[in-house]
């Protein structure tokens, strides 16, 4: 089983879309036995919360249903998790600051990484303070880039 955790600041929108995303895409390429997503957040202003409900009003129009509940990164994730990934440079750095060692920055990675070449994007900007179309913007991105990551571990992980 390979397991991804997807990070951004509070886990109420950005994170817990790409854990939903992820899952969806997974679902429907038949790989549940083996691969496992959750998410989490830099800080814990959040956590015990649901997914923003405009996030999850966007989501469920794109038959995406976010039903995480926000935590924090706790230190267990570095070893459970294979893949880390973090939402913007600034999650990424944070991570990284975190789990301030050599051994584990390899499995700490950009979500935006995995994006296709039409796709061009420095990390998936928050929403929190956007209308509607930040919110799509952000589904967008990250369908674009959680199926640029399914073919990632096709040839990595021979999924």
């Amino acid at each position: 089983m390979l397991n991804l955790l997807f990070v951004c600041m509070g886990n109420i929108c950005r994170s817990p879309s790409a854990e939903a995303v992820m899952n969806k895409i997974i679902a429907e390429n038949g790989l549940k036995e083996k691969i496992f997503c959750d998410s989490a957040g830099t800080i814990d202003y959040h956590e015990g919360e649901e997914a923003d409900p405009r996030m999850k009003e966007h989501a469920k129009k794109r038959g995406i249903f976010l039903t995480s509940i926000a935590r924090k990164i706790v230190p267990e994730d570095i070893d459970k998790f294979d893949i880390i990934l973090a939402m913007d440079n600034e999650n990424l750095n944070d991570i990284k600051n975190m789990f301030n060692n050599e051994k584990y920055s390899g499995k700490i990675k950009l979500i935006t990484d995995f994006c296709s070449p039409n796709c061009i994007a420095d990390g998936v900007p928050d929403p929190y303070y956007g209308g509607p179309e930040a919110f799509e913007h952000v589904l967008d991105l990250l369908e674009d880039a959680c199926m640029g990551l399914l073919n990632y571990l096709r040839k990595t992980h021979s999924i």
